[in-house]
């Protein structure tokens, strides 16, 4: 029976059924758009009690959650053959000041120690502050991200098979669009994993929602 999600952005079809109406099991929006980037993995859908740790670590400065949050992204890690460097999705210097860390870095420095495979840390940059994408939809953030990504050393990602790391994919446009700074830089394939993934409550399929990671208690939570 194929993988009942889509081969490029990870997202799940409702059921295994739907693939056969699917090319290459290729969604509908990836077929319409293909995204810039190779492949995405979304390791857990973004619930609680995942939803509410990343909150805590990200917003409210629970640092102490790196560790565990990036131990179930190890856990579930797929084969990932060849990756020259790893990049985590960059925050603005003005909101990297603000909330003293970068989320995405944090858990990218553990999974590059786990794999023995380099970070590179300020590469990719986000060169233009722009809004929170949380409250907007798919149309507004693609115009809110355009050009809003650069990378500082292009002759380091020449031919680059990359790993790019966030924490939650929503729709997207950010991985996408770093994906496609990182090309027209002259990398090879970029790849992408999340650790969560936000989706409508009542479309997450039964085999999606058997996916949650351990209760927060356990994440140390």
């Amino acid at each position: 029976m194929p993988d009942s999600r889509c081969t490029r952005c990870d997202h799940p079809f409702p059921s295994s059924i739907a693939t056969t109406y699917s090319p290459n099991h290729v969604c509908q929006p990836c077929a319409e758009r293909p995204p810039s980037y190779t492949k995405a993995w979304t390791l857990y859908p973004y619930t609680p009690p995942l939803q509410h740790a990343i909150r805590l670590f990200k917003y409210q400065g629970k640092v102490s959650l790196a560790a565990p949050l990036a131990a179930l992204m190890i856990a579930r890690l797929p084969p990932l053959d060849s990756i020259d460097v790893i990049m985590p999705v960059p925050l603005h210097i003005e909101r990297l000041r603000q909330r003293e860390f970068n989320q995405s870095l944090l858990l990218a420095d553990d999974i590059g120690r786990n794999l023995d495979i380099p970070i590179a840390h300020t590469n990719l940059i986000r060169a233009i502050p722009t809004p929170a994408q949380t409250t907007l939809s798919r149309k507004s953030r693609l115009k809110n991200l355009r050009r809003a990504f650069a990378v500082r050393h292009p002759d380091a990602v020449v031919k680059k098979r990359i790993l790019l790391i966030d924490d939650v994919f929503t729709t997207g446009t950010t991985v996408n669009e770093c994906a496609k700074t990182l090309r027209k830089a002259g990398s090879g394939d970029v790849f992408v994993i999340t650790l969560g993934r936000t989706m409508d409550s009542t479309m997450i399929p039964d085999r999606i929602k058997a996916q949650r990671p351990p209760s927060l208690e356990l994440l140390g939570g």
